[in-house]
Parts: structure tokens; sequence; C-alpha cells
């Protein structure tokens, strides 16, 4: 398996250096992508759909959560650590699996596909969020495993707070009173 993760990174990766523009949209996508997340989620607040706002971050919040967890207990390095490939982003030489990018957008986006309200919207930053694990991978941050791992990540952490959704809409209540007395 490893070979194959291997293989597949530099079959990505070997684009990497080669155009400039390519190179900078990439590493834009790879970086910038989980801001524009938390915009999409800001969006929601703002114009009244704060209960799936509030239940994607959960899930985003589960989700890298879970990440963390499985770093305890495994460690891959990042291609960078092995010399492999080329390297178009600065990063600390941590552990790889899973991409906390790529749960952190994918966890968003697949919470919002659950509800029919922000569905189409979810399909569509679901997609975004495959950009930017594919262009970690690109960047040379990633391992294309490190992606499948956020994706099982991912929807594992959507499916429990799917699964809790009538628990935390308390929470929700709270936290939407909370800021209704302080901005109204």
């Amino acid at each position: 398996m490893e070979e194959l993760n291997k293989q597949l990174f530099l079959d990505i990766n070997q684009y990497a250096g080669n155009n400039p523009f390519i190179d900078y949209l990439m590493v834009a996508v790879a970086e910038v992508m989980p801001y524009f997340f938390i915009g999409i989620l800001f969006y929601l607040w703002f114009t009244n759909i704060r209960n799936e706002a509030l239940y994607a971050g959960y899930a985003t919040t589960l989700g890298v959560g879970i990440n963390q967890i499985i770093g305890f207990f495994y460690f891959h390095p990042r291609p960078f650590m092995e010399n492999l490939g080329t390297t178009l982003l600065a990063h600390k030489p941590e552990n790889s699996f899973p991409s906390d990018h790529t749960t952190f957008t994918l966890s968003i986006a697949l919470m919002l596909i659950t509800f029919k309200s922000t569905r189409i919207l979810g399909i569509i930053l679901s997609f975004l969020a495959l950009w930017c694990g594919i262009a970690r991978v690109y960047t040379g941050v990633h391992w294309p495993f490190d992606l499948v791992g956020s994706v099982i990540t991912s929807i594992l952490a959507v499916v429990v707070i799917y699964l809790f959704k009538s628990k935390l809409i308390k929470l929700n209540d709270i936290i939407i009173n909370i800021w209704n007395k302080i901005f109204k």
C-alpha cells in the first residue's frame, strides 16, 4: 500500500514547479480554502441559517479532533520528510495522516449536504474540499492516502453529529439566544 501511496503522490506532485500560475493557484487553494469555508459559515450565520452553521462547526471540530487522536497512535511522515517530490509549501515536519485541511473543509461540506436548505451549497463545497486536498498533495505536504483518511474521518464526524442532532439543538438554542441577547 505504501508503494501505491508514493506512486499516486508522484503522479500528482510531478506537475509542481512546472507552471508558475498553476503552482500559485494550488498553493493558494491549499492554504486559503479553510478560511473560505469559515467565511461560508459566517455567511450562513449572518443570513439566519444558524443551526446548519453550528452543526457544520461541530462536525469540523469533531473531525479535526479525531485526526488529533489518530495522530497520538499513528505517525506517518510527510513526503518532504522522505525527500520525495517537489515541495511548494513550507510546513513543519509533523504527522501527515489524515489531512487536517481536508478534514476541516470536507466535514463542513458534508454536514451541509445533510440539510435541504444547504444541500446544493454542501455539494459545491465538497468539490472545493476535495480540490483543497488534491492541492495539498500537489504542493508536496500530503500523501493521497492522507486524503482517504480525511474522507473517512469527515464521514464519521458528520454521521456522529447527525445522530446527535436532536440533542445538540439545545446547545444551538443556548448559543443563538446568547448571540441574540448580545447583538439585538
